[in-house]
Order: structure tokens, then sequence, then C-alpha cells
């Protein structure tokens, strides 16, 4: 029986120093049934004769110049030519473990449509990898072994960008890669979330995510942190928000306030609190900052907590836990 093509999408830009390596680990893969789609966003670089090189002595890889602008415009194109049964993404500068491509797609067949296939990732740098992306590795890794990866969804992204497998007709169905909105995967992972496809468990490390100081994702103006929070907050009020609940926000901060402003100009009400004494009982944007206390008093509370401190975040858990509060339908983390 023939095993379903794998259409692997890879846009890349000026990646010279990755690429082979990247284009090497999946020639090596045990799985053989894939074609890849790799789409050049105007490199500047040697990159494009790299990988002009590795395809006229593979049948299997389609090297196409974007016709756009940016990763959006090349994960469209590069999807518009694919073929396969089973589609996923990979990065220019990462390298697939050698059986990737068979745990995720044997995963897929196994649970079957509506399911997306997800592996374990590891950071790595040749100056070493800092601490918030080994946190990020570490929380991100936790969820994909058990596949309650929604659980966290307002935080960050919970799936991993490089590293999911899912049928074409269901990423066809969410809409693939055509909304123009950044981050383009976090985009995806709440589409993913919106459909309600199930995460696969998975146990395995199946991808090198490779960090560097140049990354597009560390550099470009589409990944700064205010447009998590445009998104991250798009999402809330289509999906999760309750208009017959109370909405509160937590913390006072650069995140609480750029969500009480866009909040304000939604005109959607809020209860607005925090745990800075200097800041309790102040007016802000037309709001009175109350302590965390006054949460008991509302009846049916919503929350959007924006407080990042760790132990902190540890202790509102304890304290929502206490109220028999649920994540997502009483409060949800933004970071």
């Amino acid at each position: 029986m023939q095993k379903p093509l794998i259409s692997i999408l890879i846009p890349f830009k000026n990646t010279t120093a990755f690429i082979s390596n990247c284009l090497l680990s999946i020639q090596n893969q045990t799985y053989t049934n894939w074609e890849l789609l790799i789409i050049d966003d105007a490199s500047t670089d040697n990159s494009y004769t790299i990988v002009k090189q590795f395809a006229e002595h593979d049948n299997r890889i389609k090297l196409i110049k974007n016709s756009g602008n940016g990763i959006i415009d090349a994960l469209q194109l590069a999807f518009s030519k694919s073929k396969g049964e089973f589609i996923t993404r990979m990065d220019s500068d990462d390298i697939m473990y050698p059986k990737k491509l068979e745990v995720l797609s044997t995963n897929l067949l196994k649970f079957g449509k509506q399911h997306i296939a997800i592996g374990l990732v590891n950071y790595f740098s040749e100056e070493g990898i800092k601490e918030g992306y080994k946190s990020y590795e570490i929380w991100l890794n936790e969820l994909t072994k058990s596949g309650n990866n929604y659980s966290e969804i307002y935080k960050e992204c919970v799936i991993p960008s490089p590293c999911w497998m899912i049928h074409r007709e269901d990423l066809m169905t969410c809409n693939a890669f055509n909304p123009d909105r950044y981050p383009e995967d976090y985009d995806l992972a709440f589409r993913f979330y919106k459909h309600q496809f199930k995460c696969i468990p998975c146990d395995t490390v199946l991808h090198d995510w490779r960090d560097y100081s140049y990354r597009t994702s560390r550099t470009h103006v589409n990944y700064a942190k205010n447009h998590f929070i445009d998104l991250k907050l798009h999402y809330f009020l289509e999906l999760d928000y309750n208009p017959n609940k109370t909405l509160v926000v937590w913390g006072a901060g650069n995140k609480g306030k750029s969500i009480a402003k866009a909040l304000i100009k939604r005109d959607i009400p809020f209860e607005w609190i925090c745990d800075n004494p200097n800041k309790i009982g102040r007016d802000i944007y037309g709001n009175i900052l109350k302590p965390f206390s006054y949460l008991k008093t509302l009846k049916n509370p919503q929350s959007i907590i924006t407080v990042a401190n760790k132990n902190s975040q540890k202790e509102i858990k304890s304290y929502v836990n206490k109220l028999e509060m649920k994540a997502i339908d009483d409060y949800v983390f933004f970071c």
C-alpha cells in the first residue's frame, strides 16, 4: 500500500549558513514519499544557488521564487503548488530528526482527520540558548506530551510552528495560510483551536529548532509583542469571551494597559484589578483600579490575566483555584 504523499512547505531568505543541513535532514528521512515546495523570498545571498543544486539532483524538491513578498505570500504559494495528502511546515534554518515525517504521519494515520500531529522540539544555538527560549521549549514540550496544548493558548503559541502535520482537507477547512495576520504561526494555531482539531500527544523529540540573533522572529516588525496582544485579544473576543460574565483585567503594566485601551475602543465594559499599592485606587483611562480581593465580590467574572511574574502567576493560580474557577471559561493568562 502506497504511503500518503507529504508536502513540506519551506519559505527561505538569506539562510546560506544553514540551508544545506536543513535539506540534508529532509533527504535523510526514513519516510521517503514526500515533496518539498521551497520558496525563495528574495534572497540576496547564495541560498537560491544552494537549493537549486539540491533540486537538480532530487526531483522531489521544487524550487520556486516568491511571486509576492514575505512569509505568508510564500506559504500561500507553496501550498497552492503542493499535492500531498498531508501538509507540514519546516524552517530553512532548522533540522529534522530522521524519523520526524514517519512519526508524524503514523500518528495522523492512526487518529484520522480533525487531528494535528505534533512533536517535541529542541532549541539549539552556537551561542547557547537564552533562558526565555529554554523556558518556552520546556513549557511547549510539556503541553505536547499530554496533547493538552490549547489549555494555555492565550499565553504563547502552543503549536510548534515547524513541527506539525495535518490532513490537507483540514488545513483548507481552517483557511490554510490565507489570513494576512502576524504572527502567522500563532494565528494558525488559533484557527486549529477554533475548529477543535485535537492535538495528538507525543513524547518524542523530532525537531532541532535553531536560534540566532538575526532570525526573522527576532528582528521583523511583524513579530513585535504588540502583534501578539492584538492577536490574542482578537481570538479571545471571538472564541471565548462571554458577554454574560463580568470581564476583569488583571495587571496594570504595559500589557494590561494595551488590553484596557483596546477594550475601551470596542466599548466593552470591564473591571480592572492589580496588586500594586501605588496604582490601586487610581483612575486610568476612566477606570478605577481595585485590589485582587475585589474579584470575590463579583458575580460570574471572566478574567484576562496580564501579570507576567512567574511567582505572582503561581499565587494567582492558587487564588483562582480556591475560588473554583476554570481555565478558559473563567480566566485566561495572556503572558
